[in-house]
């Protein structure tokens, strides 16, 4: 009788688990939007036109690497990639007025990250990025 009884639960529950599984209902959330949406053809108010700032001076290239030596006629600089690629550049007049200014703070040190910008036929540098690290 007992054996009878826990068949008979067992056989109703896992009705119940089959019509539950097979009457839910779908996510709303997931139905497509059946209603179309309008969009009018007015032409966008432009208030200021954006004109892109130029990330380096024209006619320079770029060079990316780490500090080796850096005083107020030239800076000599490692690639960044390439430990073989070392690379010495003059520095031009305003640079050099920039970078005696940066020597009275402690100067760059070896190692220090920089971007040099440079004339690619005299190899001058024509402006130097970086931070210098604080002096020893």
């Amino acid at each position: 009788m007992k054996k009878k009884i826990l068949s008979i639960a067992a056989v109703c529950a896992l009705g119940l688990t089959v019509l539950g599984t097979l009457s839910v209902s779908r996510a709303a959330a997931q139905d497509p939007i059946l209603t179309p949406i309008i969009v009018s053809e007015v032409a966008p108010i432009v208030v200021k036109a954006v004109t892109p700032k130029p990330k380096q001076p024209a006619g320079t290239l770029k060079f990316q690497g780490y500090v080796m030596n850096a005083n107020s006629a030239q800076v000599t600089v490692r690639a960044k990639g390439d430990d073989m690629g070392i690379q010495t550049f003059p520095l031009s007049q305003p640079v050099a007025a920039q970078m005696l200014k940066i020597i009275d703070k402690g100067g760059y040190q070896y190692g220090d990250k920089i971007t040099v910008y440079y004339d690619p036929q005299s190899r001058m540098a024509v402006k130097i990025k970086g931070k210098p690290s604080r002096p020893l």
